[in-house]
């Protein structure tokens, strides 16, 4: 008989030797008879010690085989050790491994009885057991007391009496416990492994601790009980047939035919998601349970119909899909509701709806083409539904060429306006946006040369349309001097080419510019010193860095050039040593002017600091592009400083603030604060713009407001949190505001709300509260529930 099939590894005197069984047989005529092993474990494969609370080594936990509502306990044995020491070279298909205490072999039965914490490797499946008798003839494996199978994937399947066939892949297991390696774990009075696939009768399942943290049993949050269960490790999914979902104990739902992933990641296929549940004046209770459909690993469609009380179904529809040159994704709602201009009046019905796409595809090494679509039937859709509150709906398309010098997009972007009362028409269309930007590699004087050309095509149903093309380059150098200073010096030239129509009917008359064919040349140079300290402090490192920037640029024709992208001009840190300090290119900052200012760091254990102050003096000021308020109206500019604190990762403050500066008056206060853990924090926000700016200004409004949020941990589990926007603004800053409708606090949008969150559940409670309303999106609060079991939804 051909015995090389297998091998064997025993102990001898604290030595490990790996032999085949045929040397075994011809060096001990007596191995027939019980062979005890050395009791000195080798290294790596130590034996367990006995504990007196588990009893003997190798004996059952206390736990194990009982029965809960006549199936097993979903409570594991301790973690069985499962490796076999001295194999040194890889298993053949048609061999085993071994250890044990002792090891015994029939020659007229052809078997093999091994006892006392046997291990055996086969294939990839791995055993351990107190008994196992391997019949060589039928490669029939029958295991016996405390018997832990992993199969290749990582799940262990516990049971006290075990029949593997085929090579260890098949089996039948009596009392059944797998323990998946994703952390669920299901128990059955019996359990079927066939080509990999395992079928549980009377089974139990569960990914929820089923001890405490001191050992002790307890029951599961949420475990599912079956007739059958069919768990397919390749494809990570299980399937039951007469299925209950019990929730804390008692059964909440039947569920005739069911399946769910392993919660490995895998095993995504059509079925139900968690759903959404809540409450609100407008729309009633909502009922939202979403279902997915997977079409392919790359591709799936979610639809999810939403069911009202008080109004009509609206239904949702998601797909998404992967390939190999990008992903996009299209999601549209679509409802028939009334629609109704203020809270009296009842609105008549309609097909109301929304869509919005979004993709991103690399057409080569160097080609990018992304879009994004949005499209909304009406105003107040979004915000009657609570599906967002923007103000504005952005599309665009966008191909884009980068390589290691230059940079090349072609775009076209349009706007839909959700502002009550705001005309559609006259919202811009803006195509071709094409601007391109290439490095030249060479050194030119010893500094860096780069190129710029762009243009840019306005369009309105109503209103002004602009176009403009423009081409610029500019040179740069950076030096060191012996002394430290960082020098750089700046050159740039610019030619510009405007054509524009209807300019009159831009309400603001700084932005309007001169109707036709305009030019416009622009030349600057600059030069920018600073000037770092470094020394130590406090067992850590400061620098005092004073810098100093003079920018020189000739008179520029800037009224009768359109404005349209340079409006929103706010003098702060970012923009402080900006060579033009408007945030587009239709304005440009001419002049002689010369900013300084100084920047301080610190580091020491546990604590850093960041911070800037710095203002400008023009030698000449051109009033009419540059309006009181904006903090560049005079020839000294006000004080624009920045200040960010942080200590370790308890305390996190950023302060922005510009200062008038012949009062000294707080004229912009930007404030974000983040105190606590992760767990446990209060975030803090304070916006406050007193500019007085002249309301004739659109883009340039004051506005005052706070944000507060905080999150509490109560022990490990829950938490409460909260938010709220607060609008400061009331009358004092804004004389546009009718005092009589004004108050000084006016709150935005309020929330609070519970968490629960283990291993295996989530719980989350939260009620909002809305001030606004606007048209039939009306003011009011909503109570959402969201329940949320690990590994089921799909």
């Amino acid at each position: 008989m051909d015995f090389s099939s297998f091998r064997l590894t025993t102990y001898r005197h604290g030595l490990a030797t790996a032999l085949p069984l045929v040397l075994a047989l011809a060096a001990s005529p007596g191995f027939a008879q019980s062979t005890p092993l050395s009791a000195t474990p080798m290294p790596g494969t130590p034996m367990q010690p006995a504990d007196p609370a588990q009893g003997p080594v190798g004996s059952a936990d206390p736990a194990f085989g009982a029965r809960i509502d006549g199936r097993p306990a979903l409570r594991a044995p301790p973690t069985p050790n499962l490796t076999v020491s001295g194999i040194d070279t890889p298993l053949g298909d048609n061999e085993a491994a071994f250890t044990a205490n002792t090891i015994d072999y029939d020659y007229k039965a052809h078997q093999v009885v091994a006892v006392g914490d046997v291990r055996m490797v086969r294939q990839g499946n791995r055993l351990r057991a107190d008994k196992v008798v391997w019949n060589r003839d039928t490669d029939q494996v029958h295991a016996i007391g405390n018997v832990a199978v992993a199969n290749p994937q990582g799940d262990v399947s516990y049971g006290d009496d075990v029949v593997l066939t085929n090579s260890m892949k098949d089996g039948v297991v009596q009392d059944m416990l797998l323990v998946l390696e994703n952390g669920g774990r299901m128990a059955a009075a019996k359990g079927v492994r066939k080509d990999g696939v395992y079928t549980l009768r009377r089974a139990s399942y569960t990914p929820c601790d089923v001890t405490t943290s001191k050992g002790c049993p307890k029951t599961p949050i949420w475990k599912i009980t079956a007739a059958r269960v069919i768990y397919d490790p390749n494809k990570h999914r299980l399937s039951y047939r007469d299925a209950r979902l019990t929730f804390l104990g008692v059964p909440i739902t039947w569920l005739p035919i069911f399946s769910h992933p392993d919660g490995s990641g895998d095993g995504g296929s059509s079925g139900l998601l968690v759903p959404d549940i809540s409450y609100n004046k407008r729309n009633g209770l909502l009922v939202a349970t979403p279902y997915y459909i997977r079409f392919a690993p790359n591709r799936d469609l979610t639809v999810t119909p939403y069911v009202y009380t008080a109004v009509a179904p609206m239904l949702e529809a998601e797909y998404r899909s992967l390939g190999s040159k990008g992903a996009w994704r299209a999601q549209a709602y679509l409802t028939d509701s009334s629609q109704s201009p203020n809270d009296t009046t009842v609105g008549s019905h309609t097909v109301r709806g929304y869509f919005e796409a979004n993709g991103t595809f690399q057409l080569g090494a160097d080609w990018t083409l992304s879009a994004s679509l949005r499209a909304v039937t009406d105003k107040t859709f979004l915000q009657r539904y609570d599906l967002n509150y923007d103000d504005r709906l952005r599309s665009t398309v966008k191909a884009e060429r980068i390589d290691d010098d230059s940079y090349l997009s072609i775009a076209g972007w349009e706007f839909e306006t959700l502002v009550p009362g705001a005309k559609q028409s006259a919202e811009p269309i803006a195509i071709p946006a094409i601007d391109y930007r290439r490095r030249v590699p060479e050194d030119l004087l010893g500094g860096t040369f780069t190129l710029e050309a762009n243009t840019l095509g306005i369009t309105r149903t109503e209103g002004e349309d602009m176009q403009r093309a423009f081409v610029s380059a500019q040179w740069e150098k950076w030096l060191l001097t012996p002394l430290g200073q960082q020098v750089t010096f700046t050159a740039l030239g610019r030619g510009d080419l405007y054509h524009s129509s209807d300019n009159a009917d831009t309400s603001t008359v700084i932005y309007q510019g001169e109707p036709g064919w305009q030019t416009r040349a622009i030349a600057a140079v600059a030069v920018d010193v600073r000037w770092p300290f470094v020394g130590d402090f406090m067992g850590g490192t400061q620098t005092l860095t004073p810098r100093v920037q003079v920018v020189a640029s000739p008179h520029t024709r800037n009224l009768s050039i359109p404005n349209e992208d340079s409006r929103a001009i706010d003098l702060d840190d970012t923009n402080l040593f900006a060579i033009n300090r408007f945030p587009g290119y239709d304005r440009w900052e001419d002049g002689t002017r010369v900013t300084f200012g100084a920047e301080y760091t610190l580091d020491v254990p546990h604590f850093s600091l960041r911070s800037q102050i710095g203002e400008s003096y023009s030698f000449s000021s051109d009033p009419a592009i540059l309006p009181d308020g904006t903090g560049l109206s005079d020839k000294l500019s006000d004080i624009v400083a920045r200040a960010t604190v942080r200590y370790g990762s308890f305390v996190s403050v950023t302060e922005r603030i510009r200062v008038d500066h012949d009062t000294f008056a707080m004229r912009t206060n930007e404030l974000d604060a983040t105190l606590g853990s992760q767990k446990t924090y209060l975030e803090i926000g304070y916006l406050d713009l007193n500019r007085h700016i002249s309301p004739t200004i659109e883009d340039l409004r004051d506005h005052q407001e706070i944000r507060l949020g905080a999150r509490l941990a109560i022990g490990k589990r829950w938490s409460l949190y909260g938010s709220t926007t607060l609008d400061l603004t009331g009358n004092k800053n804004d004389p546009t505001l009718d005092p009589e409708f004004t108050q000084d606090v006016d709150p935005v949008e309020s929330r609070v709300g519970i968490d629960y969150s283990d291993d295996c559940f989530e719980l989350t409670a939260t009620w909002r509260r809305d001030y606004t309303s606007i048209g039939d999106a009306r003011r009011g609060s909503t109570i959402q529930f969201r329940l949320a079991f690990k590994n089921l939804g799909r």
